[in-house]
Parts: structure tokens; C-alpha cells; sequence
């Protein structure tokens, strides 16, 4: 049997970005489910929501609170006959739950990272505690485990579902990595991350300090902020600071990523599904992770990555420093990693499971 399912959600970031999250439900609707989408008319990715049948409402909330947007949502819910609404960020789910109020339909939100829930802080009851949430979806395991935790839900209706990806989309050529000087002999750690706190940048560079000193290893960072005054002090500490390399922010970070030996995302907290691990693992890139959110979920230690405990330098390097003297283990572990990714993220997988879940919330199984 199938439903009726008002999503409301932003697709104005960059095609990459938006694309896992926007093929579950290109994938749910070629599973039957009745899709409108609320969004912006002009978003890059409409044309192929419209391709493929999912109705488009040129309409996003424009703040948390916003009482136009109630009665705008409100007004769609009273005249569309929607069996549940599936939000994805504050603005959507703010006030798209108040807009629900003394209407029927399931109202269920999306999260994304661990942390920054609490039964205390009241701004919470606007979103993943309001009493009108009938669900959660999660990115990650580490994330339903963390919200179960806080919300006002039974665990069941607070469940993961793993944004799937495609190898068909990842068709990069690696890039040459001698436009940052790095040598075509030399065993390259690849990180992407723009330079936040919780990234985990200033651990690796501690991690840099330990590396074996008669080592070809070189560490290429891309991603915004890292030419501040701050990274650069980092860096400068290192005594492999010469073979520590800026990219700052890419549009090709895949194709840098693929042209490396393996890849490392030192984060300290509050991780979902990173999506620079997996197109790392697509590419056959063997990565190193934190052991925090879903980072570690994607990887199965020893086969197809190795996870460190966050913020751990100490552990960090030893780890970076096994698979540069296994080369040959490392390049299987990146052969096993991009099969791992085909056989247990794939979008077609995140579609059913979606599909699934709303099914059982709204009783039509």
C-alpha cells in the first residue's frame, strides 16, 4: 500500500551535496510513495525531482519561527491529505510541527549529528522534543543511540537510516598531486575538512609530530580555513611542516582525495555520516577515523579502515604510520572499502528503509 508524503527540506547547496539526501526519495518514488516536495523552485536539483514525478512546492521558511510559514504549511496540510510530513532542518521542522497542530498527519524529523539535545534547554521543544514529533530519522546509529536518550519517543520510533550513495556518481579522474609539490613517490595522507573545532585539525598535526622522521609521508589538507593564523602556527611546530600541504577550499576535493594513499578525518565530537569518508572509500582510499557519531560505522576496523579513538594524537599516528609500512595492506583495505560502501550505503538500500519506516509509522503494512 502506498502513502502520501509532504517533505520539506533546502536543495540550494551544490549538486554533491544535496544528491544522497534527494535520491531516497527519487528512489521512494519509483517505490510507488506519493512525494511532494517543498523547496526552492530554484534549486539545482527540481528539474530531476520533476523528472521523476515528485510534485514541487516553491516554498521554503525563511527563519525557526516564522508564522507566515505555519499558515502556509498548515494550509497544505488541510488541503493536501498527507499520512505524515518528513522535515530536515530547524526552519522546516519548527514550523512545520506548530503548522500540525490538531492536524493528522505523522510528523517526522531528520538528524544529522550527535549532540547539542538536552531535556533542558527549552529551545529543544521546538524541534526534536515538541510533543507533536511523532518520529525521528537518524543518519547514523551513534545518533538514534544519542537522541534516544532525550526524546519523548519510543526507541522504535527513533531510527537510523544510512544516507546511501551510487558509485556511478563518483567518476573523478585523481588529480595530480604535484601542484602542492607533493612527489609522485610519496605516500599521501589525504584530509578534507574545513578547520572547525570539532574536525579534529590541530590532532593531526599533533599526530604529525610522531611520524616516523625518515618517512615520505605528506599530508595534504583541503578545505576553508586553514590558511589562518592559527593553523599555520600548527604547522610551522610540526617538523614534517614542509610536507604538510594547503589546498584550502575545492570544488574537486574528490578527485584530490583520490589521488591519495588514504585519507584521515581526526574528529574530536559531534560527527553524523561524513561524506568525505565515503568518497574517499568509493575511490579506493583506504581511511582512518575517529571513533565518534557514525564516522566508525562506515568502517570495519582492519578490513576496510582503521578507527582511532578521538583526540588521540598518540593513536592517530601510530595508526597513519601502520599503512604507510603496509602499503599493500593499505591499498586492499581501500579494494574492500569501496565494496563495503557498493553492498551496505547504497541509495537504492536508504530508499526501501526510508519507505519502510514511514510505512510502519502511518500503519499501512
Amino acid at each position: 500500500m502506498s502513502f502520501k508524503l509532504l517533505i520539506i527540506s533546502s536543495y540550494k547547496d551544490t549538486w554533491n551535496s544535496v544528491r544522497p539526501e534527494a535520491e531516497i526519495f527519487i528512489g521512494m518514488a519509483k517505490l510507488g510513495v506519493d512525494i511532494t516536495l517543498m523547496t526552492q523552485g530554484d534549486a539545482d536539483y527540481v528539474p530531476r525531482f520533476k523528472e521523476h514525478g515528485i510534485n514541487i512546492i516553491d516554498y521554503h521558511p525563511k527563519k525557526k519561527f516564522q508564522w507566515s510559514a505555519i499558515k502556509r504549511i498548515r494550509a497544505e496540510l488541510k488541503s493536501g491529505a498527507y499520512d505524515a510530513v518528513y522535515m530536515f532542518n530547524n526552519r522546516a521542522i519548527t514550523n512545520a510541527l506548530f503548522a500540525a497542530i490538531g492536524l493528522s498527519p505523522k510528523m517526522v524529523s531528520y538528524r544529522g549529528q550527535t549532540g547539542n539535545i538536552s531535556r533542558w534547554d527549552p529551545t529543544c521543544y521546538l524541534t526534536h522534543l515538541h510533543p507533536r514529533l511523532d518520529g525521528i530519522l537518524c543518519v547514523a546509529n551513534a545518533v538514534r543511540d544519542d537522541l534516544r536518550q532525550h526524546a519523548y519517543l519510543a526507541d522504535e520510533r527513533v531510527a537510523t537510516v544510512y544516507k546511501g550513495h551510487d558509485l556511478a556518481w563518483y567518476q573523478d579522474t585523481p588529480a595530480d598531486l604535484s601542484q602542492f609539490g607533493i612527489p609522485s613517490d610519496a605516500f599521501v595522507f589525504g584530509c578534507v575538512a574545513n578547520a572547525r573545532p570539532r574536525k579534529g585539525l590541530p590532532v593531526l598535526l599533533a599526530a604529525s609530530k610522531a611520524l616516523p622522521a625518515d618517512s615520505n609521508i605528506h599530508i595534504l589538507l583541503v578545505g576553508g580555513g586553514m590558511d589562518s593564523d592559527e593553523v599555520q602556527q600548527q604547522i610551522a611546530a610540526s617538523p614534517m611542516a614542509e610536507r604538510i600541504h594547503l589546498a584550502g577550499f575545492r570544488t574537486d576535493a574528490p578527485a584530490l582525495i583520490a589521488a591519495c594513499n588514504a585519507s584521515v578525518l581526526p574528529s574530536t565530537k559531534r560527527e553524523g555520516l561524513p561524506k568525505t569518508v565515503i568518497e574517499a572509500m568509493v575511490y579506493e582510499v583506504a581511511p582512518i577515523v575517529s571513533d565518534t557519531g557514525g564516522s566508525a560505522e562506515l568502517i570495519i576496523h582492519g578490513e576496510t579502515g582503521l578507527v582511532v579513538p578521538p583526540s588521540d594524537a598518540a593513536a592517530l599516528a601510530a595508526a597513519m604510520t601502520t599503512l604507510w609500512q603496509q602499503p599493500e595492506r593499505t591499498i586492499t583495505m581501500g579494494k574492500r572499502a569501496k565494496l563495503h560502501i557498493e553492498h551496505s550505503f547504497h541509495t537504492r538500500l536508504s530508499a526501501k528503509q526510508t519507505k519502510c519506516y514511514f510505512a510502519t509509522l502511518i500503519g499501512c503494512v
